[in-house]
C-alpha cells in the first residue's frame, strides 16, 4: 500500500530508478492528527516525502509562540527541512500533522547524492524550493501588508482547499495559534467575516460561502 502511494504521488516527477531506491531505503511512517513529525532543534537525519494527509510547518519564537509558515500536501516535501539538512544538523522548524498522515523518510546522505546524480530528483528539489519560497513570501506579505480579516480569510480558504471541502472543522484557539494572535481577536474577526457574508459560523465549524 505504501509503495503504491509512493508511485501514485511521485511518479509524475521522479523516475523509476529513484522511486525504486526510495522504496528500498526509505522508512514508512504514519502520524495521527496533531503529532509532531519534526521538532525545533531536532537532529535532522531524514527528510519527509508526504504520501497522504496534510502537514503544517511552523516557526517558534524565543517565547515559544508559533507562527504558521505554510501547509504541505501529499506529493510534496518540506523545503525548510531540506535547507536545514544542507546547512545545519538541527531543525529550525516544527512539522505537525494537520490530519492523519503517512510519510516516507529518506536519509539525508541519499538526498545529497541524488541531487548531483539524478535529474528528476534535482528538478523535484528545486521545484519544491521554488514553491515553498513563494509561499513564504506570501506569508511575509500577509503579516506585513494585510489586515487581520484578509489574513484570516486567506487562511480559511487555504484550509478549505486542503480539505477539499467548504466546511472547516476547527476551534478558534487553533486558528489563533496558527496566525500568532489571540482567540478573542479571531472570534471578533470571524464574526466580521460572517457579517460580510464571506463565511457562516456554527459550533466548531466554519463554512466558506
Amino acid at each position: 500500500m505504501d509503495k503504491d502511494l509512493l508511485q501514485e504521488k511521485f511518479a509524475h516527477i521522479l523516475d523509476t530508478e529513484i522511486l525504486s531506491e526510495i522504496s528500498k531505503i526509505g522508512i514508512f511512517k504514519t502520524f495521527k492528527q496533531n503529532d509532531i513529525i519534526i521538532d525545533v532543534n531536532q537532529p535532522l537525519e531524514y527528510i519527509p516525502l508526504i504520501l497522504s494527509g496534510d502537514i503544517k510547518i511552523l516557526r517558534e519564537d524565543q517565547n515559544g509562540n508559533e507562527l504558521l509558515i505554510y501547509f504541505l500536501e501529499a506529493g510534496e516535501t518540506c523545503a525548510m527541512s531540506l535547507t536545514c539538512c544542507l546547512g545545519t544538523p538541527k531543525s529550525k522548524i516544527r512539522a505537525v500533522a494537520e490530519k492523519d498522515s503517512s510519510l516516507i523518510m529518506v536519509p539525508v546522505e541519499n538526498m545529497k547524492n541524488w541531487f548531483h546524480n539524478n535529474v528528476s530528483w534535482r528538478e523535484f528539489i528545486l521545484q519544491s524550493y521554488q514553491i515553498r519560497f513563494d509561499e513564504m513570501l506570501n506569508t511575509i506579505d500577509n503579516i506585513a501588508f494585510m489586515k487581520m480579516d484578509e489574513r484570516l480569510y486567506n487562511y480559511l480558504k487555504s484550509k478549505a482547499m486542503l480539505n477539499g471541502s467548504e466546511n472547516i472543522n476547527i476551534k478558534h484557539q487553533d486558528i489563533a495559534e496558527d496566525l500568532h494572535t489571540s482567540r478573542v481577536v479571531i472570534s471578533r474577526v470571524l464574526k466580521q467575516l460572517e457579517n460580510e457574508n464571506k463565511i457562516k459560523l456554527s459550533r466548531s465549524k466554519i463554512e466558506i460561502l
